[in-house]
């Protein structure tokens, strides 16, 4: 469980496929103090510590994940957005994350907003999806390459959300461009009431 709230980059160091899988080596600024077996959310994708070696740590993606987010586009050198598992003697400030990407989206605009940055990002609707809860609302919450934010502007397929300076700078929002793919967990919320919608 994650709260989306960004603790740092990882750069990636090494990619090495293994059959179907891909093992993602990469540091970070508290590699130190990782353990094997620890979850980390990785661009908002949950993966476990598998391996530590020279101030580098190991994750594993297996196909699924690869087919599913926007971790089989990365490259070395590329920063990862990395949050370690929440704690549950402190305060969630941002919201309910599993590190279950459901989707990946599109940039499509990006919109100075005198201070601000405002980025429009568009997705493949799915009228099945969508009667299972995967959408967006106004206000609600989404998480995009693993970041906390507030939706602005909804439609059937897109949202825009806006994001300050401090975000932009310490998040790899600061490398997102119009045609970037970034992973898309929608709030876990409107999927349960769906589902009871559904049922009932």
């Amino acid at each position: 469980m994650f709260s989306g709230i960004v603790e740092s980059f990882a750069t990636v160091i090494s990619i090495e496929k293994d059959k179907e899988n891909i093992d993602f080596t990469l540091s970070c600024p508290f590699t130190d103090e990782l353990k094997i077996d620890q979850s980390i959310a990785h661009n908002g994708v949950c993966l476990t510590v598998v391996r530590l070696e020279d101030n580098t740590y190991t994750v594993t993606a297996m196909l699924e994940t690869l087919r599913r987010t926007n971790l089989g586009l990365l490259k070395v050198g590329d920063k990862v957005n990395i949050e370690r598992s929440m704690l549950m003697n402190g305060r969630l400030d941002g919201h309910i994350v599993q590190g279950h990407v459901d989707l990946t989206a599109q940039c499509t605009a990006i919109q100075d907003a005198d201070g601000s940055t405002y980025f429009t990002f568009t997705y493949h609707e799915d009228p099945e999806m969508t009667q299972r809860g995967y959408f967006t609302v106004d206000k609600g919450s989404v998480t995009v390459n693993g970041v906390s934010l507030t939706v602005c502007r909804p439609t059937a397929n897109s949202f825009q959300v806006a994001i300050i300076p401090y975000t932009k700078e310490h998040t790899n929002f600061c490398d997102i461009a119009i045609g970037s793919t970034v992973n898309i967990e929608f709030d876990i919320l409107g999927k349960y009431i769906a589902r009871l919608h559904e049922l009932r």
